[in-house]
């Protein structure tokens, strides 16, 4: 999602300001406020928002991996990706005190279901890496032995 970000703010040079809410101060309030932390400044929040979508990012791609294993592409993909966006639109208002997001500017419900798309993206990609591997490693191996 980071990248996302970075690739949006090229696309857009005249957008000052998050994106949306993902890339705001709201996931390190969201933080602050679940270990009761107070007197936060925005850059100890602009931290604990970087820590939370690398941790929560980290760990939810693990849900693929489990999620892989039990289905084929693109069911895991659709159900995680899902899942994610779920998460997302419910966790931010609950818990950051954002507008529901059917009151989420155009362009930021944009940002937020493209950088989520792109995570999706990028998670299903390196958890099939090790299945492409060993695919092609039986493949030389079956090859090899003239085993069909």
């Amino acid at each position: 999602m980071t990248l996302a970000y970075a690739l949006e703010r090229r696309l857009r040079p005249n957008h000052h300001g998050p994106l949306d809410y993902d890339d705001s101060l709201v996931p390190g309030k969201i933080v602050a406020s679940l270990m009761r932390l107070s007197n936060v400044t925005a850059r100890e929040e602009s931290m604990l928002g970087l820590m939370l979508r690398w941790g929560y990012g980290s760990v939810f791609g693990l849900l693929h991996g489990v999620l892989r294993r039990r289905m084929a592409e693109p069911w895991a993909s659709t159900i995680f990706g899902g899942a994610l966006m779920t998460a997302t639109l419910s966790l931010f208002p609950l818990l950051g005190r954002t507008p529901p997001p059917s009151r989420w500017p155009s362009d930021v419900m944009a940002t937020c279901v493209m950088t989520h798309l792109a995570y999706v993206v990028a998670v299903a990609t390196v958890d099939d890496q090790p299945r492409q591997l060993q695919a092609k490693s039986d493949a030389t191996d079956d090859a090899g032995t003239g085993d069909s």
